[in-house]
């Protein structure tokens, strides 16, 4: 088998274990259960004079909601991107593609990530992994993920769980902060440093605090375990149940990285089921949330369905923020309590 049908092999059962089998963490929640909405009786202002639009990286999207990181590099993963994409530029919220490697190594590719002509003014973010540096990844690549699907930021994803437990994975980590030193005053446009669903906690944080990097996306545990996705795929069972739980919560991660980034733009992640929870995640210092798995089943509907979804989703997030009295997104930061 050519390296690109063994990608797009992995790729397709990425897919396939996440619509069919467990993947969420079974015993780490997003701690956002331990947080109440401070809800007022009187807010001041009628529902809809909440305004959900949001600036983020330059570009104002009409609700602080991402369409998170999914797929890309095969038949399904292009169907799939194209409606998320579509749906995206309907609601005019933020898309983020799956990682490009496969497609900057095998341009054929390609035409999975292409999805600027159905999404035109769609804040669209490119991806590539960090770990990449370490094999002959720099400028060049960095680049030519964001040029050739027409992108407006690229995100850099670390995921060494996930990749210590893929075969042949990338588990070479080293040395990738001081590259990062090297890169980011280089590039010319936004860089997103992200997680994949294990967390971003305070250590990391206080040693990303001196890179221009333009947002941070905490990725917490709670949702989709990818380092479970890799035993199903590799194994179609765990076996390791206690590694495969490892990781920092998402409500965790979100308010030790805004105690070391107070001013840096945060991107929650990692569990995000509902408008309420995104609601809960704002309050919390969250400037926009992502969203991925729940939208892989809708999207192979079609974008009417992608549509449907998110639109149910805002709708609870814009009750949730009236429910508070918070006009605006930025007005719901501290707008809750820890009740555990």
């Amino acid at each position: 088998m050519s390296d690109t049908s063994e990608i797009q092999t992995r790729k397709r059962k990425h897919l396939e274990v996440c619509l069919q089998e467990p993947v969420e963490y079974t015993r780490l929640t997003t701690g956002l259960e331990r947080y109440r909405l401070r809800y007022r009786a009187l807010p001041e202002l009628a529902l809809e004079d909440v305004d959900l639009s949001t600036q983020f990286l330059g570009k104002t999207l009409k609700a602080p909601f991402l369409i998170g990181a999914m797929t890309g590099g095969e038949a399904h993963g292009g169907r799939i991107n194209h409606a998320l994409a579509q749906a995206a530029e309907e609601l005019g919220v933020g898309m983020m593609l799956g990682s490009q490697r496969v497609m900057l190594e095998h341009p054929q590719a390609r035409v999975s990530f292409q999805v600027r002509a159905v999404a035109p003014s769609t804040l669209l973010i490119g991806n590539l992994g960090l770990a990449q540096l370490n094999k002959g990844y720099g400028l060049q690549q960095l680049r030519q993920a964001v040029e050739r699907v027409q992108a407006d930021a690229l995100a850099l994803h670390i995921n060494p769980l996930q990749e210590a437990l893929q075969v042949g994975g990338d588990t070479d980590f080293r040395g990738l902060l001081h590259k990062l030193q090297g890169l980011l005053p280089q590039v010319e446009f936004p860089v997103i440093l992200k997680e994949v669903g294990h967390g971003i906690g305070r250590e990391i944080a206080q040693h990303l605090a001196n890179l221009p990097f333009a947002a941070l996306d905490v990725a917490g545990a709670g949702g989709t375990s990818w380092a479970r996705v890799e035993e199903l795929v590799h194994h179609g069972r765990i076996l390791h149940p206690e590694l495969v739980e490892i990781g920092i919560p998402t409500a965790q991660a979100l308010v030790e990285c805004r105690s070391v980034l107070p001013h840096k733009p945060l991107v929650a992640s990692g569990g995000i089921r509902s408008g309420t929870d995104a609601a809960k995640a704002l309050a919390l210092g969250a400037q926009v949330v992502a969203v991925a798995r729940p939208l892989v089943e809708p999207a192979l509907k079609g974008p009417e369905a992608v549509v449907a979804w998110i639109q149910n989703f805002l709708h609870e997030l814009r009750v949730a923020l009236f429910a508070i009295g918070a006009r605006t997104p930025a007005e719901a930061l501290g707008r809750i309590e820890n009740v555990q």
